[in-house]
Order: C-alpha cells, then structure tokens, then sequence
C-alpha cells in the first residue's frame, strides 16, 4: 500500500479552445478539475511537473492539489498524448473524498523469489503471455495500492498461468473483475509463433485515437459543459 503523498500546485486556466496550443508550445500544459458535479475548474501547470505526476501517479494513486485558493485530492481520469509525438497534451483530474471509497485502474505486477527476475517457466524457455495488466480495484482513495502482485514463481511449465483469484490484495480493498480472469499463461514458443502467423498480423491492426487539435479541443469543450464523467465516478 502506497504511503507516498504526491502533490502539486497548478494555476488557474483562462485559455481555451484552439490557443491552448500556444501554451504546449510555451512548455505549459492544460489540464481540467472535476468536483463532483460542481463547476468543473480549467487549470494549467509546467509540463515536466504534470508529466512527472503522470508517471507516478498513474490513474490510482491520489494527487493532491493547490489550483489557486483550491485545493483538490484527485485522481488522474484522462491522459491524453499526441498519436505521433507521444506527448502529454492534456491531464483530466476527477476530484475525491480520501476517506470514500472509488474504483481505480492499479497494475498488476509479478513477484519473483529473491534473487530470480523472471519465473521458472521462462528460465526453461517457454513463453509467458501477460493478459491482463491492471485490475479495476474499489477502496477508499487513501489506501489505493499503487500495485498488486501475484506469484510467478508457480508459472513452471506449459499451461500453468494466474489469474485474478492469485493475486496479493491489501486489506480494505475489494477486486471488481471476476477471480477466473486469466493473468498470464506459459505457451511454448513455436506453438505461440504457429498461432501468430495463421492470424495473419491482422491482431497488431488498432485503431488510432483521433488526431489534430480540433478532436481534442472539442474534448476539452465538452469536458468543461458537462460533469457526466464526473458523476460516473
């Protein structure tokens, strides 16, 4: 369970719409605060400051907040990065309660004996396939994991995986994905190749988001009329 506190201080945001692209170029980014249904509050702060709290914070871990007389825990909502630049273009908060309880995004990560790095299985050679890297988890906002782990030392041979049911959960927090879920599976490499290559790489085919400023700033448009998003939560 994460004892770390993560906090910054932002100002408040009086551009909108198309000129928030004079304040990327400037090293600004924008950034928005939901506040359970109340007017939603545009904000603005350093980008290497706001990239630094998404690397750490991630979509479950709070942040608290100082956005001129204001001060907000949140959660990450919405990361949004340009398609071709894969830069951080705009960081939706949703305002918390830290002792109500919220559901949050927390990956997911293998734990190894002391000393190894990877689980028998992969040390004989064989493949373990990830199927799930985050798990929706509810708890009170103050006491989200920013992590939780399963053993992978009982991935041995082929066939053997995890699933939700294996992982390590704190107290006082609750899973909302089903126990059978698959976590990873141990194939064997030429099995796992054989599969790839009769589905003809049309798995790797995805979808792009949506590019240029006009997608975006329409977004943002529709961030700042409305508090559906925040109401979900």
């Amino acid at each position: 369970m994460s004892q770390d506190s993560i906090s910054i201080a932002l100002e408040p945001r009086s551009v909108t719409g198309k000129a928030v692209k004079h304040l990327r170029k400037d090293g600004t980014l924008p950034a928005v605060i939901h506040d359970h249904g109340k007017e939603s509050v545009l904000v603005q702060g350093s980008y290497v400051e706001l990239f630094k709290i998404w690397q750490k914070a991630g979509k479950h871990h709070p942040v608290d907040i100082k956005a001129g007389d204001k001060k907000f825990t949140a959660l990450i909502k919405v990361a949004d990065f340009d398609p071709k630049k894969h830069t951080l273009t705009h960081l939706v908060f949703n305002a918390v309660d830290k002792d109500q309880a919220v559901e949050a995004e927390i990956p997911i990560h293998a734990k190894y004996n002391e000393g190894n790095d990877v689980s028998p299985a992969e040390k004989s050679g064989y493949i373990v396939l990830s199927q799930l890297d985050t798990v929706l988890v509810k708890a009170v906002a103050s006491k989200l994991p920013d992590f939780v782990e399963y053993d992978a030392e009982k991935l041995e041979k082929i066939g053997d995986h995890a699933t939700v049911s294996d992982l390590i959960i704190p107290e006082g927090v609750e899973v909302m994905i089903e126990a059978e879920h698959s976590i990873a599976t141990v194939y064997e490499p030429s099995a796992l190749a054989a599969a790839n290559d009769a589905a003809g790489g049309d798995a790797e085919a995805e979808s792009e988001p949506a590019e240029g400023e006009e997608a975006e700033e329409g977004a943002e448009k529709a961030e700042v009329k409305t508090e559906e998003a925040d109401k979900k939560d």
